[in-house]
């Protein structure tokens, strides 16, 4: 994955910038121009957020690192 260069900054962030937390959201690198069927993921040391790169503004769900990890172990497995 490559970095796509979108930031979000937390909703609890002060308007003096204290308190203020940013996620990286990444992009696949097999992700066309176009952005069609792609998903971005903002990794953290204790969860992923992931996105649909088509209605970003529609939200992410959140998964713990370790059950990101085996879920890409899975579909790099084909066991999914």
């Amino acid at each position: 994955m490559q970095e796509a260069g979108v930031w979000q900054k937390s909703s609890y962030s002060g308007g003096n910038a204290g308190n203020c937390v940013e996620a990286a959201w990444l992009k696949s690198s097999y992700s066309g121009p176009n952005g069609g069927d792609c998903v971005e993921v903002a990794p953290s040391a204790e969860h992923v957020k992931i996105r649909d790169t088509r209605n970003r503004r529609a939200g992410h769900l959140t998964l713990p690192a370790d059950e990101w990890a085996a879920l890409l172990a899975d579909l790099k497995g084909d066991r999914l």
